[in-house]
């Protein structure tokens, strides 16, 4: 396809975790340079207010399963519409290299010789146990974190949660609301079964929603879970640091000794 376009170049621009004002000045700033963007199903909307008047946005999302176009397909209408429009704005949630398949879009687009740029954003895996008062690290709590998918490839639970789950590291698992159960099992092998987690939907979102336990109840959680909701699973000791934890665990006890 010969170029039309003076200077095709494509830009992946991490969104944030949601929060329109969590965005970077410079991932703004190329929403609103750009001449096509391409946006994926977890980047707010709000934000496509931005990009100048007739620019086209075209929805490229994956949500369980619910493919609007292949990654394959994506990666080649990413050249295809720089090599025609211009710049590119390929918007993913949280940041494009962290389970975004950005590498993988960035190697392609490269091979056909067009021009390319990263501009970080924010993780959720960072940003919402953040939001909710949970920090990944405490001196004399912890000492790293680990961040996992929850889901590989062929939809089982990652190897590493075992590894993950033998370490005093606090676990942020990704896309893992589907194999909940399974996840905890892994870990209630390795860690002490008063161990807290929360899971966060819609995190940083006017509807985020919060559910804090410990491993040995966690079978009492799985029925508020909404499935539909992109959603963090955060296990490990620091989860006690969230606010409402010590009163919900009480009133957890006084249910059972009553």
């Amino acid at each position: 396809m010969k170029s039309s376009a003076k200077n095709p170049k494509v830009i992946l621009v991490g969104a944030g975790p949601g929060d329109v004002e969590l965005i970077t000045l410079k991932g703004l700033n190329a929403i609103k340079g750009a001449d096509i963007v391409l946006y994926d199903a977890l980047v707010n909307k709000e934000l496509l207010k931005f990009v100048k008047e007739g620019v086209e946005c075209i929805y490229v999302g994956k949500r369980f399963n619910k493919h609007a176009y292949t990654q394959e397909c994506i990666n080649q209408m990413l050249v295809d519409f720089a090599l025609k429009n211009g710049t590119v704005v390929r918007l993913k949630g949280g940041d494009s290299y962290v389970f975004g398949r950005g590498a993988e879009e960035i190697d392609f687009i490269e091979s056909q010789g067009i021009e390319t740029e990263v501009v970080p954003g924010i993780s959720s895996a960072l940003s919402v146990p953040a939001n909710q008062g949970i920090p990944l690290t405490k001196r004399n709590v912890n000492e790293s974190f680990w961040v996992i998918t929850g889901t590989t490839s062929d939809g089982s639970v990652s190897k590493d949660i075992k590894l993950g789950a033998q370490s005093s590291a606090t676990l942020v698992v990704l896309m893992g609301l589907r194999n909940f159960a399974l996840i905890m099992e892994e870990v209630k092998q390795y860690r002490h079964k008063f161990t807290p987690f929360a899971i966060i939907q819609n995190g940083t979102l006017p509807n985020e929603k919060i559910t804090l336990d410990t491993l040995n109840n966690y079978k009492n959680v799985i029925d508020g879970i909404d499935y539909k909701s992109p959603g963090i699973i955060v296990i490990g000791d620091v989860v006690g640091e969230h606010p409402s934890f010590l009163e919900e665990e009480i009133q957890r006890v006084l249910e059972i000794a009553f």
